[in-house]
């Protein structure tokens, strides 16, 4: 590829960074979004650069795929918490929703922590470098919790987290985005959904499957 054609592909896309940073940044609250664009501008580059088309995949979702996973490390590197402890938590949450897909439930941190003690460690370290201002109003959304809730450092942890998914989930089809909402936010079966769809649960279960191998390929692997 020329340099001109190069540069003119990079700037064609260019606002797909612009959209994608927006996106996640209205569910990453703390994230500023220069610093998001500049993450992005480079998994673009890598994208242009590395593009072949003879794999028969398009660009524009390529280079939407390297976008975020740059944005996305551009948070961690930025994240008082140490890699091995966010990796830790990760594998977890991963067995976690691995034993709900068997189960139909989701277990508690608790049960995991049995079998590998450095669990609690890592969410415990977690908790502890989530920084609050107590000066400030909490984030919108968040609440103190009540005496005698869940315990903090699980709370944290799993809002930092969420963070990293809602930005997966964010750029995910509408259709898909819906059906992982009321599966896992509403507890309903891929069958009732199909119903309120007016589609036959064998395309609910497609779909559903292609959302969970998407945030796989885009999230950061344990």
């Amino acid at each position: 590829m020329t340099g001109p054609e190069r540069d003119a592909r990079i700037e064609a896309l260019f606002p797909l960074v612009r959209q994608i940073a927006r996106r996640v940044r209205r569910v990453v609250g703390p994230a500023e979004l220069d610093d998001l664009i500049g993450d992005g501008s480079l998994g673009l580059i890598r994208a242009v650069d590395g593009f072949d088309a003879h794999r028969g995949s398009p660009l524009e979702p390529y280079a939407r795929r390297l976008i975020l996973g740059a944005m996305l490390n551009g948070l961690r590197r930025r994240d008082p918490v140490s890699e091995r402890s966010r990796r830790i938590v990760r594998r977890a949450d991963k067995r976690r929703f691995e034993l709900a897909q068997e189960r139909g439930t989701l277990p508690a941190f608790g049960e995991l922590e049995r079998d590998d003690p450095s669990l609690r460690r890592a969410r415990i370290a977690a908790h502890r470098q989530a920084a609050l201002s107590l000066d400030a109003p909490l984030p919108p959304g968040e609440q103190w919790p009540a005496a005698g809730g869940a315990e903090p450092g699980q709370e944290a942890v799993a809002r930092v987290r969420a963070r990293e998914l809602q930005a997966a989930i964010a750029l995910l089809p509408e259709r898909q985005r819906r059906i992982l909402a009321l599966h896992y936010g509403r507890d309903l079966s891929l069958y009732t959904i199909g119903d309120r769809l007016r589609v036959s649960p064998q395309r609910v279960s497609q779909l559903h499957l292609c959302a969970l191998a998407e945030l796989r390929r885009t999230l950061p692997a344990p």
